[in-house]
């Protein structure tokens, strides 16, 4: 695997990008262009001022040293935790206190309204807390029944 140019991080811990005839671009930020459905393709390398310097169509397609560059800033940008279990909500009625197990442990989030639990796609769901920290359902057919019966509840 091979890519059109180089990248790693400086002493400051910024991306650098080299292109393959040398430019060096420090600073350089990857977003995902579709973060919820496919977010490991469509990443754009930008630079200050949001000009995009690379594209890369799949990370799995870039060398290791690429990839682990990239997801580890993305990670440390990214906030998104995503449900596995829906463990009870105070009340079916908003606002109401959810108890959840995430990828990144138990936590209890208030509801505001029902409007704060957005579709994307058509089988996972945006969830916006009170503090506006977004919790993704990544498949809610695939979930347990518990928490299928909760969602379909305010779905």
């Amino acid at each position: 695997m091979t890519t059109p140019f180089k990248l790693r991080r400086d002493s400051f811990g910024k991306l650098v990008f080299t292109s393959t005839e040398g430019e060096e671009v420090i600073g350089i930020t990857p977003v995902r262009a579709f973060p919820i459905q496919a977010p490991t393709r469509g990443i754009s390398l930008l630079r200050d001022g949001g000009k995009e310097v690379a594209w890369i169509d799949d990370l799995a397609a870039v060398p290791e040293e690429i990839r682990t560059l990239v997801t580890e800033e993305l990670e440390g940008r990214e906030f998104i935790p995503e449900i596995l279990t829906i463990k009870s909500v105070s009340s079916f009625a908003t606002p109401c206190t959810w108890l959840v197990a995430t990828d990144r442990g138990d936590t209890a989030f208030v509801l505001k309204v029902d409007e704060d639990i957005r579709r994307v796609g058509e089988a996972s769901l945006l969830i916006a807390d009170s503090h506006g920290i977004n919790f993704l359902v990544r498949d809610m057919f695939r979930i347990d029944k518990g928490s299928r019966k909760i969602l379909d509840r305010f779905l």
